[in-house]
């Protein structure tokens, strides 16, 4: 394939020749997913306390990293694992989880009131300190 008119003429005069399509850097590779605490606060009407423990169970199972969740008729707080490029991603994913399993898991129509998402390195600290661990049982789903 040869120069076009325009091309050769420049390269005639000696003049540079700009590429219109210049040699692209490949993208950079992604960072990779990190572990983040979450903890998530919801609330709302009261609800049966039978119903709302069956919800957050099939949540638990639903849900990796599911750590533990504590409930009363009308609050609730869940624990768990996310694992997510950034605290903007695992927020986000935090945010979205009550809505998006609230009609498979039978979830009351409660409003998030709280969120807390901090990097492992920071949760293992907090547990040194004797801070991190929330009262009660760890693990499952508990009345308060």
């Amino acid at each position: 394939m040869g120069l076009g008119r325009d091309q050769a003429r420049a390269a005639a005069t000696g003049a540079t020749v700009r590429q219109l399509h210049p040699r692209r850097e490949p993208p950079p590779e992604p960072e990779p997913a990190r572990l983040w605490h979450v903890v998530l606060s919801l609330a709302g009407e009261v609800t049966p306390l039978g119903a709302l423990k069956a919800g957050l169970e099939q949540l638990a199972h639903d849900h990796s990293f599911f750590l533990t969740a504590r409930y009363a008729a009308d609050h609730a707080e869940i624990r768990y694992w996310e694992q997510a490029r950034d605290l903007h991603d695992a927020a986000a994913i935090a945010l979205r989880l009550w809505g998006e399993h609230r009609t498979s898991a039978k979830l009351p129509p409660w409003e998030i009131v709280g969120l807390e998402v901090i990097d492992r390195a920071t949760y293992h600290q907090r547990i040194a300190e004797g801070t991190g661990a929330p009262a009660g049982q760890l693990g499952g789903v508990h009345p308060y």
